[in-house]
């Protein structure tokens, strides 16, 4: 069998867990290199290797369902043995900086995409771009996941669990405002006017649209697809700057301060929501349209007691796009057993994993081809869903998570400022994001 060598990256810094304001986050502090036993390189066998050992992953408990479907699926057609540890997710960061700390990190992790790039500088995973360049089916796989993990040109992870983001609208609502109920809109202008109609019936505990205004990652999750169809960025390319104070941005805010303003226009909580209870209101039939996660609507689709519409998020002029969230997956700098986990991640990538993991459980897959061609008796909706991944993106910056997906977060003060606060401080608060992404 054609083996790879597989060189780990030398990390050259710890990462610390320390409480900061009742908050978990990852300190740094120099160290004099890599864990025992991991210089030099190792052959892998291009499929890796099934003998019978158990590899341990670590994964986030919101994506339970997924991880625990690839496990058992990997288990029953294997001599390996993947042992599945699920962290809460407000844990991940501190068990994670824990295990750097004392060389005790699982076989293989997985995490929030949008961390990723952190956890890769600093040297947390291997570098596996040898293996990823020789699957024989890396062109069929969404790349934001590959890219998240790739510094300095060699790649490090691969997509785990695929997250996307859509637009929804309640069609008994829409036949209750007069609007057509198979048409969602278009263009950010639609967006408002739909939502206005919806608000302007009066209806008790409804509204026209609801946004999780204290929640970073939901915001992003939902908003920048807005750019992005638009053609525009909402990122430089070295994720070093924010464009989120562009033109087309400020019509973002200035359209959900518009219905900020409107009664009934965004549902009450909106300005508090943390994103603890967001996809609730939709989902209790109290939301004309909103920018959703696909993994949530899906759910709703044979229990929901009024009739669901899905369309990819459209650009402030129109296109569309989607963001490209969930997790990527790879080999830890600690792990004693890379062929069997390299063995569990080429499996995870085939097109048959990829159809009886994802697909078979009306989860949205990330392979290209298993997209096409796997959800034939799937719901229309779904595949409303899972064609806006061509054309979706992940933003990838070192620094994310402190400029955008954190409590109290630059990204959050300035979508406040926009449409609750003073919306003549986004440009400094613009500043604020880029410094920390900066940092």
């Amino acid at each position: 069998m054609e083996e790879i060598a597989l060189t780990p990256r030398r990390s050259r810094l710890a990462l610390a867990a320390v409480a900061v304001a009742g908050s978990v986050v990852l300190a740094l502090a120099a160290c004099g290199g890599g864990s025992s036993g991991n210089s030099g390189s190792v052959s892998v066998p291009a499929g890796g290797t099934d003998d019978g050992t158990t590899i341990t992953l670590w994964s986030r408990a919101p994506l339970e369902k997924q991880a625990t479907n690839a496990v058992k699926e990997y288990n029953k057609s294997h001599k390996n043995q993947v042992k599945l540890e699920l962290l809460p997710n407000d844990d991940v960061e501190g068990k994670v900086g824990a295990a750097v700390q004392t060389d005790s990190l699982p076989d293989i992790l997985a995490g929030d995409v949008v961390r990723v790039p952190y956890w890769t500088q600093q040297g947390i995973f291997r570098d596996l771009t040898q293996q990823i360049d020789a699957l024989p089916n890396k062109a069929d796989l969404q790349s934001g996941h590959i890219k998240a993990g790739t510094v300095d040109g060699k790649e490090h992870t691969l997509p785990f669990v695929t997250d996307i983001s859509v637009m929804v609208w309640n069609k008994d609502l829409y036949k209750a405002a007069g609007l057509d109920p198979e048409k969602g809109p278009a263009n950010l202008n639609d967006f408002v006017t739909q939502a206005k109609a919806v608000a302007a019936l009066g209806k008790k505990d409804v509204a026209g649209t609801y946004v999780a205004g204290q929640s970073g990652g939901a915001l992003v999750f939902t908003l920048f697809p807005m750019l992005w169809g638009n053609g525009e960025k909402a990122l430089n390319d070295a994720g070093t700057q924010s464009m989120a104070n562009s033109d087309s941005a400020k019509k973002i805010y200035a359209a959900y301060r518009e219905l900020a303003n409107t009664p009934n226009g965004l549902g009450a909580g909106s300005k508090t929501e943390t994103g603890a209870t967001w996809t609730a209101p939709f989902q209790n039939g109290k939301v004309g349209v909103e920018p959703y996660p696909a993994t949530a609507v899906s759910a709703l689709f044979k229990t929901s007691k009024f009739q669901i519409g899905v369309a990819p998020i459209p650009g402030v002029d129109g296109g569309s796009s989607t963001f490209l969230g969930g997790d990527a997956i790879g080999i830890s700098k600690d792990s004693k057993h890379v062929a069997q986990a390299w063995n569990f991640l080429a499996w995870l990538m085939s097109e048959q994993a990829q159809q009886s993991v994802f697909a078979d459980n009306n989860d949205t897959a990330s392979n290209i081809k298993v997209l096409e061609n796997g959800y034939k008796s799937a719901d229309p909706r779904t595949l409303i869903a899972n064609g806006t991944i061509k054309t979706g993106q992940t933003p990838i910056a070192t620094n994310f998570n402190e400029a955008f997906n954190a409590a109290g977060s630059p990204w959050q003060i300035l979508f406040q400022d926009a449409v609750w606060g003073d919306a003549s401080k986004v440009d400094s608060d613009n500043q604020a994001i880029t410094s920390a992404l900066g940092q």
